[in-house]
């Protein structure tokens, strides 16, 4: 009978907030009348009675008899439960489907990119070559091992002059040299192709590289057309087209200096710029790139495609 009917979320939290004001207000309303009836003089309004009825009255007086609506609160109490119960039955989770226009990540441009650095090793350098011997003739004439020697030695005769002897002056003292110039700061290169790709969140627990790679590619796509937001000048000027974005993924897997490599006007740039950012709040990181084995700082170039929907 109810099968029809679906319910969201938030139409099961109105229905219950408005059957909880509904019990609010019978409550508001019966103690109301209960109050107005004490500042009456019962008793005397049924002085007069028959002794069958003032015995019937003897505990309660018909007007503060809160049995005396028992049956209009229990249907009332029937079509609450039956209410609560069709909601439950009918309370269906929609799936937020995205909308992701077709070929989201291909590009109808070039976007300039630079081949993968090279892993290989240069070669040794080669080997000196062996010394060479020069042969010696055999009717080489030796020089006579006989060397003539002067007499060096000095005379003990010879007087020593105790003359002071006179000071140069050198002048003040040089100043100290300067001191080193600091080290410059080790700037890490950012590569733009690597052995493996960096991967947005959420697909980690996927079998095969292949398998990972398409998942993340996926939830990436989910992830911004899911928070896009088609500017309004653009969609008054009808102005479509494909929007680049290029930022860094940083061998730790944050997301740092997002910039706009192609803009179509009309703020649609700014607003993919914008998207892009809010990857930076994520509760998980991406999965940084790696060349060699190890993580390295990535540029990922991502498209964003804005299409205007055509009304039908």
């Amino acid at each position: 009978m109810f099968t029809n009917f679906s319910f969201t979320g938030s139409e099961v939290f109105l229905g219950l907030g408005l059957l909880a004001a509904l019990v609010i207000g019978i409550i508001i309303a019966g103690r109301y009348r209960l109050s107005n009836l004490a500042q009456t003089n019962l008793k005397s309004q049924h002085a007069n009675d028959p002794v069958g009825a003032e015995i019937k009255a003897r505990n309660k007086y018909p007007e503060v008899d809160v049995l005396h609506n028992t049956g209009i609160f229990w249907k009332l109490g029937l079509v609450v439960v039956l209410a609560l119960t069709v909601m439950a039955f009918n309370w269906t989770q929609f799936e937020n489907k995205v909308d992701i226009p077709e070929g989201a990540m291909d590009m109808d441009f070039d976007i300039e990119m630079e081949a993968p650095p090279q892993t290989t090793t240069p070669p040794p350098p080669p080997p000196p070559p062996p010394p060479v011997i020069e042969e010696v003739p055999s009717d080489a004439v030796l020089l006579d091992e006989q060397e003539t020697f002067s007499d060096q030695s000095a005379s003990a005769n010879l007087a020593v002059s105790n003359a002071p002897v006179a000071k140069v002056d050198e002048g003040p003292a040089p100043p100290p040299p300067p001191p080193p110039p600091p080290p410059a700061l080790e700037v890490k290169e950012i590569f733009k192709i690597v052995e493996d790709m960096p991967r947005f969140p959420g697909c980690e627990d996927v079998g095969t590289k292949e398998e990972k790679m398409a998942c993340s590619q996926q939830k990436l796509l989910e992830f911004i057309y899911d928070n896009i937001k088609y500017p309004a000048i653009a969609r008054d000027n009808n102005v479509s087209g494909t929007v680049v974005v290029r930022f860094v993924v940083q061998d730790d897997g944050s997301i740092e200096n997002a910039e706009i490599l192609r803009d179509i006007g009309a703020d649609c740039g700014a607003e993919a710029l914008r998207v892009v950012k809010l990857m930076r709040n994520l509760p998980e990181k991406w999965t940084p790139g790696k060349q060699r084995g190890r993580n390295v700082p990535v540029y990922f170039n991502l498209p964003i495609k804005f299409v205007l929907q055509v009304d039908h």
